[in-house]
């Protein structure tokens, strides 16, 4: 019986020290697109005709443990034996090494970018014009660039020419031996079209191609005829943009979508209106079935019992 009770312990005590590569998801708050949360509308609109709503536009989540979370034996099987809680491959949900950090800044691009899709998805819905622009995505560290341009900055033209391509960028800057300045005309995050500001750049030698380069990576922005703007905080992730279109669509046409029902719903959507995949489904069939999840009204989702975050989407 002493056997068999130290080696009972042991055992135990072996299954929480032992790390696995695991992580847990389970059912996350939702969110009203149609309502308010931390005392403002999820959704506004000003510029353009909006009607009353009725009813729930419901946006659901999940919640993970953190990309730095490691799980041990006995939490994994704890998990695999609840109803409501997934126990994954770290794999599915993170990239390898991929930090808590990381993962957030991932994240919140990931949402930045379903918000920016979900505006023009359903503008072009109501046959309203959306346009874009060229911009400044990310400024690699260590290059020319650093300092001079900053996230966010409309890119305007490049040496006198007006740009309206992302690959035009490129393409005007490879033209210079490297060492030569490159003059970009820009437009600050945030400021009218017409402040715009030269900034000179001395092009340094691309290290993989050997041909100049300044060291940022352009993108495409949507640009829109009145603001629509997304307050929601503390979510990440791809799957809000069905969501949110429908939201838009909802105030901006006097068609009640939801008839004063409550609809919960999740999923990416692209620019021409596509409905992606949904990750987590069983775990958001779940939220979506409970009303106490909604987060239309404040609060703070209540602590769980290991590390987490909600996000709409997360495979």
């Amino acid at each position: 019986m002493l056997a068999s009770t130290m080696l009972l312990i042991a055992m135990f005590c072996a299954a929480v020290l032992i790390k696995v590569p695991y992580s847990e998801m389970s059912p996350g708050p939702t969110y009203n697109t149609l309502g308010s949360q931390g005392g403002q509308q999820v959704i506004t609109i000003s510029g353009h005709k909006t009607y009353p709503t009725s009813g729930n536009l419901n946006m659901v989540t999940v919640e993970v443990t953190n990309a730095n979370y490691r799980m041990n034996l006995v939490e994994a099987i704890s998990g695999w034996l609840q109803h409501d809680v997934a126990v994954v491959p770290s794999s599915t949900l993170y990239q390898s090494g991929q930090t808590e950090q990381q993962s957030e800044q991932q994240n919140a691009e990931e949402f930045t970018a379903s918000q920016d899709s979900a505006k023009a998805a359903a503008l072009s819905e109501l046959g309203i014009p959306v346009g874009s622009e060229v911009v400044v995505s990310a400024v690699v560290e260590g290059t020319p660039s650093v300092g001079r341009l900053h996230a966010g900055d409309v890119i305007v033209a490049v040496d006198g020419t007006k740009v309206t391509d992302v690959t035009q960028v490129a393409a005007l800057v490879t033209k210079h031996q490297p060492g030569q300045d490159v003059v970009f005309t820009v437009v600050p995050p945030g400021k009218s079209p017409s402040s715009t500001q030269q900034v000179t750049i001395p092009t340094a030698k691309n290290p993989q191609t050997g041909k100049a380069y300044v060291g940022i990576d352009p993108g495409t922005e949507h640009t829109f005829p009145f603001n629509i703007n997304i307050n929601l905080g503390d979510v990440g992730g791809p799957s809000a943009g069905l969501m949110f279109s429908l939201g838009i669509i909802d105030k901006l046409q006097p068609t009640n979508l939801t008839d004063g029902k409550f609809v919960a719903g999740t999923g990416t959507i692209d620019d021409n209106g596509v409905v992606g995949p949904i990750g987590g489904i069983s775990m958001k069939m779940i939220a979506a079935r409970a009303p106490e999840r909604s987060t239309s009204s404040p609060r703070r989702t209540t602590a769980p019992r290991r590390p987490r975050r909600p996000r709409p989407g997360c495979g």
